[in-house]
């Protein structure tokens, strides 16, 4: 059994520091996102996605999904981070299992679980790609399917969803 004895004062001022400085020891570099937002306000993302020319990537989750952390840590999360996404994709995340107040795109108010019923996502990991009007611009990629491609796979629907926002004059 290890006892930890803190002394009042300059021994707690040394414990705050130390502990402090824990994200930085653990690998978390200053700056660093630690999770994906969970979607609040669609109609204002849109918004902003209309004003960018960006599509949103949105992961359909649960609790305790371990393909869901997967897909977020080794690939979400990377994509989330490099800044030559952030001109391409808004990153959100719904909880099939949570009553989270949500406006969707429309600017109704709705739930987390409501949308993910209204929008088919019955199994996690889900990722959807949305336009700024709320519709769908690609195929959903329904699980965490081979783990060799799975950056490919998103990255994929990223740039269909992309193409499908420019004007059919300016694809060729």
């Amino acid at each position: 059994m290890v006892v930890v004895r803190v002394v009042r004062g300059r021994g707690l001022r040394i414990v705050a520091l130390i502990l402090s400085w824990l994200p930085l020891a653990l690998g978390a570099a200053p700056g660093a996102s630690h999770g994906i937002a969970p979607a609040r306000d669609l109609a204002a993302d849109a918004r902003e996605m209309r004003a960018r020319g960006t599509v949103m990537l949105v992961l359909y989750s649960q609790a305790d999904c371990r393909w869901c952390e997967r897909a977020r840590a080794e690939v979400l999360l990377p994509l989330q981070d490099d800044p030559a996404s952030r001109g391409r994709v808004v990153l959100r995340e719904i909880a099939l299992d949570d009553d989270t107040s949500l406006t969707d795109f429309a600017g109704r108010k709705t739930t987390h679980r409501q949308f993910a019923r209204s929008e088919g996502a019955r199994f996690t990991p889900t990722l959807i790609v949305y336009g700024p009007d709320g519709t769908r611009l690609a195929e959903p990629i329904v699980g965490f399917r081979i783990v060799d491609f799975y950056a490919e796979y998103v990255n994929r629907v990223i740039d269909e969803g992309l193409a499908r926002l420019r004007p059919p004059s300016s694809r060729d």
